[in-house]
C-alpha cells in the first residue's frame, strides 16, 4: 500500500494572526527544525512552507510499505521550537493530514494558490520553489520530492498558460499596484507616495515590493512604524509634517488614511502647485482624498470603489477557472501516483535483475574458462540480450500491477520464486 507521504497545516482558515506569527519560521529556523525532525524521527524527505498566512510541513520516510504516523509529535516538536510548551491548546490550531492522497492533494492545492487569502495569488509557487530549495541544501529532497514538486510546477505552469486563473489582480491593494502600471507604463519607475500604513497601506506595500517598484516614500503618523516597512522593502521614510513636499515630489498617491474628512483636497493641493500630472489612488472608507481635485488640470483621483471593481472582475474570472484547475491538477495528479506506484516496486526490479544477472555470470563463468576472449565477447553480448528479452515481461507485468493496485502480491510471488531477499543480501555484502 502506498501511503509513505503524510502533512501537517496551519493556516489562516485554521488560525487566527497572533498565532500564525507565533509559528511562523524564517529560513534559519525552518532549516534547524529541519535537521530535528530527521534526527528525532528519522525522515528520509521534507518539505517545510512557512510564510505569513501558513506553517506546513509535509514528510515522507521512504519506500517502506508501512511508515508511521507521527503529525502530532511534529506538531509538539515545532511548538517547542517556538518557545510554546502549552501545546495542548495550540494543536486544534493544526490541521493533519495522515493518508498520502490527502498530503498530496492539499499540496498541489496550495501550490497553485486554491488555498491562498487572495485565490490564485502568484506569490505561492515562489515561496513554494524556496522551500523546496531549503530541502535541497539539507540534502532531503530525495526522488520522491523531487518528482513531485517538479510534477507541481508544471503543474503550475499549465494553469497560467491554459486558464484565467492568474490573470488580474483579485485583491483592491494589488489592483491599485496593477492600475500604476496602466497608469505610467509598466516598466516605469515613478515617484511613489503612500500615506497611511494600516492594514490596506502595509498591504500596498507588499505588492508594490513585489512588482519591483523602487521610488516608493511610506508617509504615516506614526514614524516607527513606517520606519519598519521602509526598513523592510528598502523604501524611503518622509516625515507626516512635510506632506505637502512629498506631494510635490510624488507622481502617484496612494492614500489608506483613517479619518472623517478628506486629507486631500483642494485647500491642500493649493499650497501644491500641480506642474505635472498626479495620480491619486484613494483606499480609504470614508474617502480621504476629495474627488473635487480633478477639476486641478493635470489631477486625477481614483477611488475605492473603482479598484475594487477592477479587483472584483478579476476575482470572478478567477473563481470560474476553478473547475478547469482543479481538473489540471487532478490529471497531474493521476499521473504522478502511476510514477509513485512505480517506485514502490522499483526496489523488486532491480533485486530480479540482479538475480538474473548473478545466474548469468555463474553459468557463464563455467565456460568462460575454455573460450577465446572474442568467443566469451560474443557469448556475453548472446546471455545479455536473453537475460533483457526475459525481463522485460515480469517488469511491464508488475508496471500494470501497480496502476490495478495489486502489486504487492506480484512482488511477494517473485521474491518467493527467485529468493530476492537472499539475493539482494549477497549482492549487499560482494
Amino acid at each position: 500500500m502506498l501511503d509513505n507521504f503524510k502533512s501537517v497545516s496551519l493556516s489562516y482558515k485554521t488560525a487566527p494572526l497572533a498565532v500564525r506569527e507565533l509559528i511562523a519560521l524564517n529560513e534559519e529556523e525552518a532549516k534547524r527544525f529541519m535537521l530535528r525532525l530527521r534526527d528525532f524521527f528519522g525522515i528520509t524527505e521534507l518539505l517545510v512552507v512557512s510564510t505569513c498566512n501558513r506553517t506546513e510541513v509535509y514528510y515522507s520516510f521512504g519506500q517502506e510499505r508501512v511508515t508511521p504516523d507521527v503529525n502530532e509529535e511534529i506538531v509538539r516538536l515545532l511548538l517547542i521550537e517556538k518557545g510554546i510548551t502549552d501545546t495542548e491548546n495550540y494543536l486544534p490550531y493544526f490541521q493533519l493530514y495522515p493518508g498520502y492522497a490527502d498530503a498530496v492533494q492539499h499540496l498541489f492545492e496550495v501550490c497553485v494558490g486554491l488555498h491562498s487569502q487572495v485565490i490564485g495569488d502568484m506569490q505561492i509557487p515562489n515561496q513554494v520553489k524556496q522551500a523546496y530549495q531549503w530541502s535541497a541544501d539539507l540534502g532531503m529532497a530525495g526522488p520522491f520530492l523531487h518528482r513531485l514538486m517538479h510534477t507541481i510546477f508544471f503543474t503550475n505552469k499549465r494553469v497560467a498558460q491554459e486558464t484565467c486563473f492568474r490573470d488580474g489582480a483579485a485583491s483592491s491593494s494589488y489592483a491599485a499596484v496593477e492600475l500604476i502600471e496602466e497608469l505610467v507604463g509598466e516598466h516605469a519607475q515613478p515617484n511613489v507616495l503612500v500615506v497611511g500604513l494600516g492594514e490596506i497601506g502595509t498591504d500596498v506595500c507588499k505588492n508594490l515590493a513585489d512588482r519591483g517598484l523602487k521610488n516608493i516614500t511610506l508617509c504615516n503618523r506614526t514614524a516607527a512604524k513606517a520606519e519598519v516597512l521602509a526598513s523592510q522593502y528598502n523604501f524611503h521614510v518622509a516625515d507626516f509634517g512635510r506632506l505637502i513636499d512629498e506631494i510635490r515630489r510624488a507622481d502617484v498617491i496612494i492614500s489608506s488614511v483613517a479619518r472623517e474628512e478628506p486629507l486631500f483636497n483642494l485647500d491642500l493641493m493649493k499650497q501644491v502647485s500641480v506642474l505635472t500630472f498626479k495620480y491619486f489612488l484613494d483606499l480609504s472608507v470614508p474617502r480621504s482624498v476629495d474627488v473635487a481635485l480633478e477639476q486641478i488640470p493635470g489631477v486625477l483621483v481614483y477611488n475605492i470603489d473603482h479598484i475594487r471593481g477592477r479587483a472584483d472582475e478579476a476575482l470572478n474570472r478567477r473563481l470560474a477557472s476553478i473547475p478547469q484547475v482543479e481538473s489540471i491538477i487532478a490529471q497531474s495528479i493521476v499521473e504522478f501516483n502511476d510514477w509513485s506506484k512505480e517506485m514502490m516496486v522499483s526496489p523488486t526490479i532491480n533485486k530480479l535483475k540482479n538475480a538474473l544477472e548473478q545466474i548469468r555470470k555463474e553459468e557463464m563463468a563455467r565456460y568462460m574458462k575454455n573460450m577465446s576472449p572474442e568467443e566469451s565477447e560474443k557469448i556475453d553480448k548472446i546471455t545479455r540480450g536473453m537475460m533483457q528479452k526475459i525481463i522485460k515481461l515480469p517488469v511491464l507485468q508488475l508496471k500494470a500491477a501497480c496502476k490495478r493496485g495489486e502489486a504487492e502480491t506480484l512482488i511477494d510471488v517473485l521474491n518467493d520464486l527467485f529468493n530476492l531477499e537472499q539475493v539482494a543480501e549477497g549482492t549487499d555484502k560482494h
